[in-house]
């Protein structure tokens, strides 16, 4: 809580917030404790408290004027609001939410009968389940024992040339796990994730340190495939019915595009690639058969 407000209100200036700016060299960025207290309407004491990080019991109306002071978007507001209630008491409830070996069968059938790549994720990262376009997109991500996108941008070398804007898409992934930290502070394996990101990457712990949350919902992506080159993608996330914590990402080109071409490319490519076949026989098994390793290509 400490870091995640001290990081909004630097990033808010005097002028942003209405204030009178009298000149002078301020030791802070953005706002001081007492410019927020006074937007906020409370004491000076009091959101010092709360920075300090004694925020259990602090009321809706407080934490939403503390939001508007800092000018919070509608994420970040959640995230204040997710650090300031109590984490449940017993792991039952969360326990529901971990990662499964695979997806419903008939969710596989959606995802095989889409006509754009498609993947399901869980908070994260993971990649659970993809149907051929899917598999065929993000192929580096698959050779992976365990595919995970966070993983894969922090730690694989190959991220920077994948991803065409590889600083935004740190960024935005640690944001992410960032958020979903907040709502699920229990996750064991979202824990583990952060701890090995932190441990094995520099770049990671930068990008932790910026207390930013995002969620994904729709965008832009540029991603250069290494077998059809850059591809230019709206990307959209839906929540998955009855999949608690998982998500269905769903990938699309504009018609007539050169990115259309490439997906026509890419289509055909992995029509000839033997993970098409493996991967949905593992989907619908709900398990990991021993030669299940996607090939490996020579050019990596």
């Amino acid at each position: 809580m400490r870091e995640f407000l001290i990081s909004r209100r630097a990033h808010v200036t005097p002028e942003q917030a209405g204030l009178p700016d009298f000149g002078g060299e301020r030791r802070v960025p953005g706002l001081r404790r007492e410019e927020v207290a006074m937007l906020a309407g409370v004491s000076v004491d009091y959101y010092t408290q709360l920075e300090r990080g004694k925020i259990r019991g602090a009321s809706e109306s407080v934490l939403n004027a503390i939001a508007r002071a800092l000018q919070l978007n509608d994420v970040e507001r959640e995230y204040l609001f997710g650090l300031a209630r109590p984490a449940p008491t017993t792991p039952a409830a969360h326990s529901r939410r971990r990662a499964r070996p695979s997806v419903r069968a008939s969710v596989q059938r959606v995802l095989d009968n889409l006509a754009v790549p498609a993947v399901v994720v869980n908070a994260q990262q993971d990649l659970i389940a993809a149907n051929l376009m899917g598999r065929a997109l993000f192929t580096p991500h698959f050779e992976a024992d365990k595919p995970n996108l966070a993983r894969f941008i922090f730690l694989d070398p190959r991220a920077r040339d994948f991803y065409v804007d590889w600083p935004l898409a740190r960024s935005m992934t640690a944001a992410m796990l960032r958020l979903e930290a907040g709502r699920d502070p229990l996750n064991k394996d979202l824990t583990a994730l952060t701890g090995e990101l932190s441990t094995l990457s520099p770049q990671f712990r930068t990008d932790w340190a910026e207390q930013d949350v995002h969620e994904h919902r729709t965008g832009q992506k540029v991603y250069r495939h290494p077998e059809v080159g850059e591809i230019d993608v709206t990307f959209d996330v839906f929540e998955l019915p009855g999949e608690p914590g998982l998500s269905i990402c769903t990938f699309s080109v504009e018609e007539s595009s050169p990115s259309a071409d490439r997906f026509a490319v890419l289509s055909s490519w992995a029509a000839t690639q033997e993970f098409g076949s493996r991967q949905r026989a593992t989907v619908d098994q709900g398990e990991q058969p021993a030669d299940s390793a996607p090939p490996t290509r020579e050019s990596t």
